[in-house]
């Protein structure tokens, strides 16, 4: 903390002190085999030491707690505590003490003072006590701005100010990472990287959504209903843990498809851990975005599907068509068959109109004519109005097995 200190004599005295908790106390372990000339000198030196921890003196963190013996580090999130103390070091009696805090960030001026009143008076060898407190929420140069004014017994009025600046630095690093699923479904990755000196206990990690979405967190084992980072939920310096939220549309919403294709806010994070000894700090990020998928005016999704599906033998789909567009269209299926995809049914059938953001469900049936992994495609819209053509092509997956081959146990 820098201090610009009053050039000019006054009655009284002014001192800030940022609020923090102790640490454990580390010490530099020295020790050496038997072999050697010390023996066990230094085992037994510290053994004695009563800064060690007993039955393990070697680790470097004692058990004895060191107060803070400098300004240390404030990180974004966490709660800054000042105490400031006003003193009369005079001989006479000082009236009308006005004691004022306000810290300046390169954005605004906050008032931190707990009251605005001013002291009547204040005897020799007496003083004026107060506690601040700011949960920081800018990086950067921070000032923490001390006034006071009184008045002396000869009734002058005077004034003096000293300013304390400090820098707020970033605790975590967060990177996100949005899949957007053919159902609607949005997948969020949030990369959040420990970047401070200390370990942190993450307490909690949730997403809060924007007004469209619900939220499920995928960061706990289903069957065991424990979480994925185990039951110590610590992250190292330099430890980066990653995040699965899934968003699904509110039902209110999912059946509009032009809304929901244009939704780009998804929500913000809320993050909140502990330091130390218990110190407390929360971030909060801004509204994320992602991209907003391109569906184009027509958007063929797969409702139902088996996992999977015996050779050259029919089996039955779902899929779902949304017109996208602004205007209403007047569609036509055409089946068009592959190597391995044969499709059963009429090709070029009229599928009628179909209204803005509204859908249709299509039940087809198909069969697949080689073994393994097969992507379904082969599937051609043409809307009749304009004359536009739409392909799609690996519109979804299946195993395709042969039912007559023997298993081996």
């Amino acid at each position: 903390m820098e201090v610009n200190q009053a050039k000019q004599e006054h009655l009284l005295a002014l001192k800030v002190m940022r609020l923090t908790k102790p640490t454990l106390f580390t010490n530099m372990p020295v020790t050496c085999e038997d072999r050697d000339l010390p023996g066990d000198l230094f085992d037994r030196l510290m053994k004695e030491d009563p800064s060690t921890i007993k039955g393990a003196e070697a680790l470097m963190l004692g058990e004895m707690l060191t107060l803070p013996q400098n300004f240390g580090n404030i990180f974004l999130g966490e709660t800054f505590s000042s105490y400031v103390s006003v003193h009369n070091d005079s001989s006479q009696v000082v009236k009308d003490i006005l004691v004022k805090a306000d810290l300046q960030t390169s954005s605004q001026r906050l008032n931190l003072s707990a009251s605005n009143n001013a002291v009547t008076e204040l005897k020799p060898e007496s003083c004026v006590d107060d506690v601040i407190h700011h949960e920081v929420k800018e990086i950067g140069t921070h000032i923490l701005v001390c006034a006071v004014s009184y008045t002396t017994q000869a009734g002058e009025k005077l004034y003096f100010r000293k300013f304390f600046k400090f820098q707020v630095l970033k605790p975590l690093d967060v990177k996100t990472k949005f899949y957007n699923a053919e159902t609607d479904e949005v997948f969020l990755e949030a990369q959040i990287q420990n970047i401070t000196t200390s370990s942190m206990f993450m307490e909690k990690v949730s997403l809060e959504p924007s007004m469209m979405y619900n939220v499920a967190e995928l960061n706990t084992v289903e069957d065991e209903g424990t979480s994925t980072f185990g039951k110590m939920s610590y992250l190292q310096p330099m430890d980066t843990r990653q995040y699965l939220y899934c968003l699904k549309p509110k039902p209110e919403f999912a059946e509009k498809a032009g809304i929901i294709k244009g939704v780009t806010v998804i929500g913000k994070l809320d993050i909140v851990w502990k330091t130390n000894l218990g110190e407390r700090g929360r971030l909060q990020t801004s509204q994320l975005q992602r991209m907003a998928p391109g569906y184009g005016d027509v958007r063929l999704s797969l409702e139902m599907i088996p996992d999977t599906v015996n050779l050259e033998e029919p089996f039955d789909i779902t899929c779902k068509i949304t017109n996208c567009s602004e205007r209403t269209m007047d569609l036509v299926l055409e089946m068009c068959n592959t190597c391995s995809i044969h499709w059963c049914g009429v090709s070029g059938r009229q599928l009628g109109k179909v209204s803005p953001s509204a859908s249709l469900a299509l039940p087809l049936k198909l069969l697949s004519s080689v073994q393994g992994l097969q992507s379904i495609s082969g599937l051609r819209l043409t809307d009749t109005f304009l004359k536009r053509t739409y392909e799609y092509d690996d519109v979804a997956q299946v195993c395709v097995v042969c039912p007559y081959m023997s298993r081996e146990s």
